[in-house]
């Protein structure tokens, strides 16, 4: 059983940058299946790289001038349902968590996958969402 208190620290970490969280499959239904513009989807994790790497990497890469119209979270093994759903959005990738998803019109267009987080580094990441955020979000 994971510490519900760290569990809601890590959730407040993103819903304080204005992220939203995803808690129900009809939630993520809602944000990507009728949606025409951007959606930024961080699939959220308890691990030492979620910690170390995609949530200070995320918070660096909002500060970007351009940014997706949305952002959402799911919180993988907690919101199980609704991060199961984002999965399916995201099917032609394999399931990891932590993991960033792009979407424009629904359809994934950018993907940041846990390995890719496990061996960049926070400014690395940053870098990476805003050059995606730059080719996919005007």
């Amino acid at each position: 059983m994971q510490d519900k208190t760290l569990i809601q620290q890590m959730r407040q970490e993103l819903i304080a940058l204005g992220i939203e969280e995803m808690l129900t499959p009809g939630e993520t239904d809602a944000e990507l299946k009728s949606h025409k513009g951007t959606t930024l989807i961080f699939i959220n994790s308890t691990c030492g790289c979620a910690a170390a790497t995609a949530r200070p990497g995320i918070k660096l890469a909002l500060s970007h001038e351009i940014l997706p119209e949305k952002l959402r979270s799911v919180f993988a093994g907690q919101d199980i349902e609704a991060t199961q759903r984002v999965r399916e959005y995201i099917r032609d990738y394999p399931s990891s968590s932590p993991s960033i998803a792009l979407f424009k019109n629904g359809e994934v267009v950018y993907m940041i996958e846990r390995g890719d987080i496990l061996s960049s580094t926070p400014s690395k990441l940053a870098a990476d969402l805003t050059s995606a955020f730059d080719r996919y979000c005007v």
